[in-house]
C-alpha cells in the first residue's frame, strides 16, 4: 500500500469518528405558549378583573331574592303571593382620554310559580358624564324604607343624560322616553320628558332636588329629599308637588313623607315611616283620572325591619296601612330573603 492510500484511509476513519450515526432524528419539543392568568384590576374598586388579552376591567355581580307578599289581590283574588328573582349584572370599565369608559348590562328573571319572565333591566354606556341607554332615572331614588310612594309609573327609561360631579356635589339633566307613563285621552304611550337633578352631601347631611316635565301631558312634578344623621339613626324627609297628572308623579297633587332609620345593632335596622297625600288618586284603578280635582286625601304609616343574617345574606320585612278618604283602607306587606354576590 502506497503512502497516498494510507492517508485517504486515515482521513475516512477520522471523519466517521467525528460524525456519529443515529438510528433516527431526535424529537424536539415545541416551546409552550405563555398562559395569561386572570389579573385583579383594582383601579375601579373591588371585584374587577382584567379580561385576558385586554386592558378592559370587568365586574360580575347580582343577587337571588325570594319574597312573599300579603295584601288585597296579590295574585288574582288571592291575598298572598310568592315570587323569586334572579339578577346578574356585568360592568366593564377602561381608561380613555376622556376618562373611564363604562358599560353596564343587567339581566333579570322573575319567577312566579312555573312561569318566568326575563327582562333587560338596564343597559347603558357612560363616559365623561354622558350616559345613554336603558337605565333608572333620579325618580327611582326614594327613602330607605319600603312603604313610601315618591314616584309613579315606570322609573326605567331609554334616556340620554349628562351628570356633572365634583366631590360630594352633582347636577344633571336628562331626556327620557316615557313609554310606560301616563296616557291622556287620545294620546299614545310613547311620551317624551325632561328631568333635572341637583344633589350632594355635607357631613352627616345629604340632599336631592329633582324635577320632571312630561311634554305630552304638559305637566310636571318637583321633589325634594333630605337625610340627616341624628342620634342613633338617620332622619329622612321628602316632599313632592305635581302641577297635574303626569308620568313622573301622579299619586297625588302633593305629598310629604318622613322616616327614621334606627340602627339598633350592627345587624338590625328598624325604620318607621309616615306619609300624607293631598288629592290622592288610585293608580291601580281601571283608568287614571286626568286631574286631581275632586280627589280626597290619604295617609299611610308603616315600618320596615332589616336584618343581616351573615355577609351578603339579608332579610327584610315590611308592613304598611293606607287610609283613603274616598276609598277602601289597605293593609299590605312582604317578607324578603336576598343573597347578594
Amino acid at each position: 500500500m502506497n503512502i497516498r492510500m494510507v492517508l485517504l484511509t486515515s482521513a475516512a476513519a477520522l471523519a466517521a469518528a467525528a460524525s456519529p450515526v443515529f438510528a433516527a432524528d431526535a424529537i424536539v419539543a415545541a416551546e409552550p405558549e405563555a398562559v395569561e392568568y386572570v389579573r385583579v384590576c383594582d383601579a375601579y374598586g373591588t371585584g374587577y378583573f382584567y379580561i385576558p388579552g385586554t386592558e378592559t376591567c370587568l365586574k360580575v355581580g347580582g343577587y337571588l331574592r325570594f319574597e312573599v307578599y300579603g295584601g288585597p289581590n296579590q295574585n288574582g283574588t288571592s291575598d298572598w303571593n310568592a315570587r323569586t328573582r334572579a339578577q346578574v349584572s356585568f360592568t366593564s370599565k377602561s381608561d380613555t382620554e376622556y376618562g373611564p369608559l363604562t358599560g353596564v348590562i343587567v339581566l333579570r328573571n322573575n319567577g312566579d310559580d312555573a312561569s318566568t319572565s326575563s327582562t333587560l333591566d338596564s343597559a347603558y354606556i357612560d363616559i365623561a358624564g354622558i350616559r345613554a341607554g336603558l337605565f333608572y332615572s333620579w325618580w327611582d331614588d326614594d327613602l330607605s324604607g319600603e312603604p313610601d310612594v315618591l314616584s309613579s309609573f315606570q322609573t326605567l327609561h331609554n334616556s340620554v343624560r349628562y351628570q356633572y360631579e365634583n366631590g360630594d356635589f352633582y347636577a344633571g339633566i336628562s331626556a327620557d322616553e316615557l313609554e310606560d307613563g301616563y296616557e291622556g285621552a287620545g294620546e299614545s304611550a310613547n311620551n317624551f320628558g325632561v328631568a333635572a337633578a341637583v344633589g350632594g352631601k355635607v357631613g352627616g347631611f345629604s340632599y336631592q332636588i329633582i324635577g320632571g316635565y312630561d311634554n305630552d301631558a304638559e305637566d310636571g312634578a318637583i321633589r325634594a329629599m333630605v337625610y340627616a344623621d341624628i342620634g342613633p339613626g338617620t332622619l329622612g324627609l321628602a316632599g313632592v308637588y305635581a302641577t297635574g297628572v303626569n308620568s313622573y308623579y301622579a299619586q297625588s297633587e302633593w305629598t310629604v313623607a318622613a322616616e327614621y332609620a334606627v340602627k339598633v345593632t350592627d345587624k338590625w335596622t328598624v325604620t318607621p315611616m309616615g306619609q300624607y297625600f293631598g288629592n290622592y288618586i288610585d293608580l291601580d284603578g281601571a283608568t287614571v283620572p286626568s286631574s286631581f280635582h275632586g280627589a280626597g286625601d290619604a295617609w299611610k304609616v308603616g315600618v320596615t325591619v332589616d336584618y343581616q343574617i351573615v355577609d351578603n345574606l339579608y332579610a327584610k320585612a315590611t308592613v304598611d296601612y293606607t287610609d283613603v278618604d274616598d276609598g277602601d283602607d289597605v293593609t299590605k306587606g312582604f317578607f324578603r330573603l336576598q343573597r347578594a354576590f
